[in-house]
């Protein structure tokens, strides 16, 4: 019996009639990033494993469940890139980025994998936007990143959304933050997920990120780090409110956002819908990452940025009710049916596409009948019609498809030009 294949579990095809989505993202990122200056970057598929083990923390979902990983034919360990963020880091390393003027503006879309439990809008292939600026410790850095998601997704026509935002301090202050929730939830620990128990020690702030139901009751209660904040965390914090508030984004403070990555310092944020209450809700988040490119081999170099996944923002928008028309297979589609007639179809359908004019030639081993159907079918706006008597003349009967205007028959030769007219108008 033949193996009839499917796409692997937690992966996706994306169908024509999806591309529109993909399309008004893409474009979208195209302009969003021109208004604030940022620069495309491509880093590989995958990275030496080290670079995500350092860099994503090894007490995180992604490194401890999630990233692929595998030993190539030379014996190195590497790792499909589950996200952007390090790659970018140790891009920004490796090519001397420091060296030019600061802070550096980097922004990607990438094929991520992640080793997770699919569910809708989430899957092991994504497709992530990631934002990075580089070498600046200015708060407004902060507010501007947040500023350019918030505009891609408004852009889009995505609806009923709204920040939250939370601050982690710098790592030294918050040493003794962790041990008051240390404190706390020592009493708890039984009681606790067996992922809380085991990053009681390593990672205590996580338990503040877990959505495991035996650590929610103990999560409301909390001593929260938003409250005693250092004074530089609080007034950096403070200015971040105000720069949001001045471009009109409806921030909310979280003071249990810590989000999933063990990089993050001072400014941490999600986006997500305000009218829906899903676990899943976060369309995309970030923060700032002072110490990442040191823990990376690197000089302290100050960062800021955020991943969105591109498959959760394009169910944002059908949420949202954004639609496309069907696009047109073509603007052209030319029956014909005439003996000898294959090579003058040909490059009719060339000169055409030469014009810049969308043009598709019917099957020749098809009646004219079925031809005319495949037009009607493509959405295509004119015909062109090579029968016999047309070819005899060198001539095509020029038929506009949308039922305004007359048959009209001429030289095969004055058709681009005179179809090109016609789109124009």
């Amino acid at each position: 019996m033949t193996t009839r294949f499917q796409a692997p579990r937690g992966t996706q095809d994306v169908l024509p009639d999806m591309q529109p989505y993909w399309q008004a993202v893409n474009d979208a990122i195209r302009v969003v990033t021109r208004l604030h200056g940022f620069r495309r970057i491509d880093t590989p598929a995958f990275e030496y494993a080290g670079v995500f083990e350092k860099g994503s923390g090894d007490t995180t979902d992604i490194v401890e469940k999630e990233m692929y990983t595998f030993e190539d034919r030379g014996g190195e360990r590497l790792a499909l890139t589950p996200e952007g963020t390090p790659a970018i880091c140790r891009a920004y390393l490796e090519h001397g980025m420091a060296s030019w003027p600061q802070p550096v503006r980097l922004y990607t879309t990438h094929q991520m994998f992640r080793y997770d439990r699919p569910q809708k809008g989430r899957y092991r292939q994504h497709t992530q936007f990631d934002c990075e600026i580089l070498g600046s410790t200015d708060p407004l850095i902060d507010a501007e990143v947040i500023a350019v998601l918030w505009r891609l997704y408004t852009m889009l026509g995505i609806r009923n959304i709204g920040v939250r935002l939370g601050s982690l301090d710098d790592l030294a202050p918050r040493r003794a933050y962790v041990e008051r929730l240390k404190d706390y939830y020592r009493p708890h620990l039984e009681k606790l997920s067996e992922d809380s128990q085991r990053r009681f020690e390593r990672n205590p702030l996580r338990l503040l990120d877990s959505k495991d139901e035996r650590d929610l009751p103990y999560k409301d209660a909390a001593p929260k780090l938003i409250d005693e904040l250092s004074p530089e965390a609080k007034a950096h914090h403070e200015t971040v409110l105000e720069a949001l508030g001045a471009s009109e984004i409806p921030v909310a403070i979280d003071p249990l956002l810590v989000r999933g990555l063990d990089y993050y310092n001072r400014t941490v944020f999600e986006i997500v819908p305000t009218d829906d209450e899903r676990a899943q809700g976060t369309i995309g988040g970030g923060g700032r990452y002072d110490g990442l490119i040191e823990i990376l081999g690197g000089p302290p170099t100050p960062g800021m940025g955020f991943g969105s996944g591109i498959e959760r923002v394009i169910l944002e928008m059908q949420r949202s009710g954004v639609t496309f028309d069907e696009a047109a297979a073509a603007d052209v589609y030319i029956v014909h049916r005439a003996e000898g007639a294959a090579a003058a179809v040909f490059g009719l359908a060339s000169k055409l596409r030469s014009a810049g004019i969308p043009a598709i030639c019917g099957e020749s081993n098809k009646s004219m009948k079925a031809q005319m159907r495949g037009a009607n079918h493509s959405g295509a706006r004119f015909a062109v019609i090579i029968g016999d008597d047309e070819f005899a003349k060198g001539a095509g009967m020029v038929k506009d498809l949308s039922g305004e205007g007359e048959q009209q028959q001429m030289g095969i030769a004055d058709i681009p030009a005179y179809l090109a007219a016609k789109l124009r108008a």
